[in-house]
Formats: C-alpha cells, structure tokens, sequence
C-alpha cells in the first residue's frame, strides 16, 4: 500500500485536503448530532414542517443540504449562518487528527502546494489552522459556498477552484479525504483521490468509488512525504 502511496504522491503535483476527518475532528467537542439537532430547531421556529427523517438526522450538512433542496433561500441563509456560527464555536474543541498536522508541514517543506477543500465553512477552516499555527501552510482554503449546500462536494466545483489556485492540472492534484463525497467529487474533478479510512468499513466503499489509494492514518501520507525532504 505504501508503495502505491508513493508513487501516486510522486505523480502528483500538489496535495489536496478535506478538513474534517484528515485534520481534524472539527465537532469532537460539540457533537454533530448536537449541532444538527440545534439547526432542525430553527427550522422549526421559521415555520418549516420537518419531516421525521430530516427530525432525527445527525449530520449538521445534510440537514443544510436538505434545507437548500427546498429552495427556501431566505431559510437556507438562516440554516447556513447558524450552522456557520455552531462550526466557529467547534474549531475550539476540535480535536486534531493524529499526523495531520506532520502532513501539512512536511507537504511546506517539501515543496508541494497544499489546500484545504472542505463542506465546512472557509472562516471556521482558518480559525483551526490559525489556533495551531498553520496559517500560511494551506493555500488556500476553499470551503463551502455560502448557503448553496448544492456546490458541496460531491460537486466538483470546490476542488476545480483549489486545482486552479495551486496552479496545477486536476491530473495532477490528489484530494485527501474520508467521505464518499471526496472520492466522487475528485473523480467528478478529474483529480485522483485518497481515501482516508478512519473507519474500517469505509475502505471496500472508497475502493468501488474508484479511490486510487486507500490508507488507515495520515501517518502513511506523512511518512512519504517525510522521506521526500530527507530525500
């Protein structure tokens, strides 16, 4: 695996990264089910009939995803804002992903352009990165498109404006993620991709959305990268 590792980091000229899951733990101290159940409220109080499936469902960005499908812009706005302020309030509990960290500042050292791609918001992105002296390591961030959930990733549109930005091809870049929005938004892209299975049951997943690397830690990413400078 590590030798497929390798030579993809080898054929690529610039490293990619979702936020939460390969950096990160953005809710690890303010639970997503918590957050997600704080915006169906809302949607309550603006007079939204929540279904039951919508009621009880834990992910914070599917709850804005499913409130943009309705096209209710002004709701949408209401939904994104909160949801923008609850993300700023987690960076601060976040709880770092072991090697992630070594990834960003061994891809600085050697050489290679490094962005941040996320669902998340850009502000609460920055925040993290400036509370664990990151900043200037990622350029640049790119986050999620203010209350238009529908150019989230899977939709290629994030990762095309980091390949832009970096100035390389998508051919070229390799996104870092742990979600099947991040295999599938790359694939859609033109990038390749690196599936990042923090959960063994994601790896067969990320392999048949066509992942070209599966890895269990960041640790394997850093380790590439290390042997590059010392190289």
């Amino acid at each position: 695996m590590n030798a497929d590792l390798g030579r993809l980091l080898d054929d690529v000229d610039a490293l990619l990264l979702d936020f939460d899951g390969p950096v990160c733990s953005i809710f690890a101290g303010y639970p997503a089910p918590q957050v997600a159940a704080e915006l169906v409220d809302l949607l309550r109080r603006h007079g939204v009939d929540v279904p039951p499936e919508l009621a009880s469902e834990p992910d914070p960005l599917e709850v804005l995803r499913r409130t943009g499908a309705t096209g209710d812009q002004g709701v949408t706005q209401a939904v994104e804002d909160a949801l923008c302020a609850a993300e700023h309030r987690a960076v601060e509990t976040a709880e770092p992903t072991p090697y992630g960290r070594e990834v960003i500042v061994a891809a600085r050292q050697a050489g290679m352009p490094l962005a941040v791609v996320s669902n998340n918001s850009a502000g609460a992105v920055r925040a993290y990165l400036a509370a664990h002296r990151l900043v200037g390591y990622a350029s640049p961030v790119v986050g999620r498109a203010y209350a238009a959930p529908d150019r989230m990733k899977p939709n290629p549109e994030p990762i095309l404006q980091a390949v832009r930005a970096v100035g390389a091809t998508p051919s070229h870049c390799v996104l870092v993620g742990d979600s099947l929005s991040d295999i599938e938004g790359a694939r859609a892209a033109g990038a390749r991709a690196i599936g990042y299975a923090n959960r063994p049951a994601k790896a067969g997943t990320f392999r048949a959305a066509g992942a070209d690397v599966v890895i269990t830690s960041m640790g394997q990413v850093a380790n590439v990268l290390i042997d590059r400078i010392g190289g």
